[in-house]
């Protein structure tokens, strides 16, 4: 008997953590913009995917590809995704249909879903608004989704140049989301804690600026003198 073919766009991967747990405890105590700081702000996707309500999320990617209106797959990852657990749902962008609305973002609530991330529209803005999970999306329409599929669970998707893996760390608060690479979580980690401990020992004073000055100088900007 021959193996089965699993058709391209048409799959669903078993999820499975690669980082341990106690990662997402200490980078939910960082800021998304320390945490892309450490990795020398050379990565960051979503710039227009903008929080719905609650912004703050910390948990591992399960990541979802969907056709553009149709959320067949994506209820498929919310009814099987475990607890913590961040729903990245790659749409193409398009906003002509919702994704999420509420009543799958209170079946996410109910089940204990770590946030949802949407590169597309969402409905029932006011709804989600008041529920106590974090949603991101690119942005919102009444109208509704198609359920007829294709679509794929745990493989790979990319949002605004940035891929995310199953099993990637994904971080959020109200300045945006980013992705940690699962293999990259454990150095990011030290690096975003040194940063933040830096940045809260800064005292927000005048302090030395002659770097300002020095800086200038080396492109060749003419500083006039001070006046007394």
């Amino acid at each position: 008997m021959g193996s089965q073919i699993v058709a391209v766009g048409l799959r669903i991967r078993a999820f499975n953590p690669r980082f341990d747990a106690g990662y997402a405890d200490r980078f939910s105590a960082i800021p998304v913009a320390c945490i892309s700081d450490a990795m020398n702000r050379l990565f960051a996707a979503g710039t227009s995917l903008r929080p719905v309500g609650k912004a703050i999320m910390c948990g591992p990617a399960v990541t979802v590809k969907v056709p553009p209106g149709d959320n067949l797959f994506a209820q498929k990852a919310l009814t099987s995704a475990g607890p913590g657990c961040v729903l990245v749902i790659d749409a193409g962008h398009q906003l002509t249909n919702a994704i999420i609305g509420e009543r799958l973002a209170t079946i996410a609530v109910d089940r204990g879903i770590g946030g949802i991330i949407v590169n597309g529209a969402v409905r029932d803005t006011d709804a989600l608004r008041a529920l106590p999970i974090a949603i991101f999306a690119a942005g919102t329409t009444h109208r509704g989704p198609y359920k007829n599929g294709p679509g794929e669970i745990n493989y790979p998707v990319a949002i605004e140049g940035m891929v995310i893996e199953s099993g990637d760390l994904i971080v959020g608060d109200q300045d945006g989301f980013v992705c940690v690479a699962a293999d990259d979580v454990a150095e990011v980690c030290i690096a975003a804690e040194r940063k933040f401990e830096k940045e809260k020992q800064t005292l927000p004073i005048e302090g030395d600026k002659n770097w300002i000055d020095v800086k200038l100088a080396e492109l060749g900007c003419v500083i006039p003198e001070k006046k007394l």
